[in-house]
């Protein structure tokens, strides 16, 4: 399940969280983010118990997006015990998207 990061509940879903996460940082009038959601759904529930899927508004979170320091969207932010080990900024294909969280999760 994919559920929507907030500032009110980052400390919960993030900082404290027991399984790495992955935040999707994204914006309603951005077309590649459009783009992604699909893809994003589509994988999480592929990675379930492994990686905790959460999406960020940039226009209602900005702060957040600039705590991450957030330039382009979409990005994708890999955080394990509330640091982030790895990012990737873009529309890509399901392959690809894969390939790179397999990546980040191999090297915690």
């Amino acid at each position: 399940m994919i559920k929507n990061l907030t500032v009110d509940n980052f400390e919960k879903e993030v900082v404290n969280s027991e399984t790495p996460v992955i935040i999707d940082f994204f914006a309603d009038w951005c077309g590649p983010c459009q783009m992604m959601k699909p893809t994003f759904e589509a994988v999480s529930q592929e990675y379930e118990g492994k990686l905790k899927f959460l999406k960020l508004d940039t226009q209602t979170e900005s702060g957040l997006a600039m705590k991450f320091g957030v330039q382009g969207i979409p990005a994708f932010a890999v955080v394990n015990n509330g640091k982030e080990v790895a990012r990737f900024v873009g529309y890509m294909g399901e392959d690809d998207f894969k390939s790179k969280i397999n990546d980040a999760l191999n090297k915690l």
